[in-house]
């Protein structure tokens, strides 16, 4: 697995949800916070998104793609002004157009995500990530919200296992082109860099393997002094730090997602035994492994 997969993989639940809005005339619906992260995709028309969160209004045009990676409360509508009239997305009815010429088709959808246990490239997302529709910009994105807009008949054979595909491919098209564009943010700046990237494949593709930092450093084909300084300057962990959150963080997600044993789990995240896995985990989760697995069947 590569990093970004790894970071998706990692805060992925469950599966993607979306629902089609075609509205017209004057409208305004909110939508409220969620524990997870929100997406819009404009088919047709356009419109206006305000943050909750004091941001400025975003004008969203056909094409255009938004993501709310943090899942904050939102309201759409046909222009900026007054958001107090706005009714909650739940109710809000869904006639089809407004007969005046201003029709606007949106996909609206949800990702269910577990913050327990959110990678640093996932949580230093901004609150809205907008990616307007630009010719000539990526290309995939694009493609994916053209495949998207063919499949949203849900009578079309094969539509029901597509769409939740097609939404999990729009979260990394989407994740990537904010990569490609970010002017904030260490993650791009680190997986823009060699050294650092070849050292991060190398853990995500065999976490459990017995690494050292001599051994890591010649990995990634630089000396141990040079790893470790540019790595811990990029990604503000030391690499054995970063592997031993990473190898927890693993942890947490088979314990969460599947009934492997105790020590299935432990031997898969590179540890000797239950114990030891136990340890690590409750250090830096505040509860034993059998104890959160308990609590993220539950919840």
């Amino acid at each position: 697995m590569d990093v970004v997969s790894d970071a998706i993989s990692a805060v992925r639940t469950g599966r993607p949800s979306s629902n089609r809005l075609r509205v017209g005339g004057s409208w305004c619906t909110r939508l409220a916070p969620y524990e997870g992260a929100g997406f819009h995709v404009v088919l047709a028309g356009g419109c206006w998104l305000v943050p909750e969160t004091g941001g400025e209004p975003v004008t969203l045009g056909a094409g255009d793609v938004v993501l709310l990676p943090h899942g904050a409360g939102h309201v759409l509508a046909d222009s900026p002004g007054d958001t107090a009239r706005a009714v909650p997305f739940e109710e809000m009815r869904r006639p089809d157009g407004g007969g005046d010429g201003r029709e606007v088709e949106l996909l609206c959808g949800k990702y269910r995500l577990d913050r327990t246990r959110t990678h640093p490239l996932m949580a230093e997302l901004p609150e809205v990530v907008h990616l307007p529709n630009r010719v000539g910009r990526h290309p995939e994105l694009r493609s994916a919200v053209d495949l998207l807009a063919n499949e949203l008949d849900e009578r079309r054979p094969g539509a029901c296992l597509a769409l939740p595909s097609l939404l999990d491919l729009l979260l990394i098209y989407m994740v990537r082109a904010w990569m490609s564009e970010a002017e904030t943010g260490s993650w791009p700046s680190v997986l823009n860099d060699p050294v650092t990237t070849a050292a991060l494949r190398a853990l995500h593709s065999d976490p459990a393997a017995p690494w050292t930092n001599d051994r890591l450093a010649a990995a990634a084909g630089v000396s141990r002094a040079t790893l470790a300084r540019r790595f811990t300057a990029l990604v503000g962990r030391a690499p054995m730090a970063y592997l031993t959150w990473w190898r927890l963080t693993l942890a947490a997600t088979r314990l969460r997602d599947t009934d492997a044993p105790l020590a299935t789990v432990a031997r898969e995240a590179g540890y000797g035994s239950p114990y030891a896995l136990s340890h690590a985990f409750s250090r830096e989760f505040g509860v034993t492994p059998g104890k959160y697995r308990m609590g993220a069947v539950s919840s």
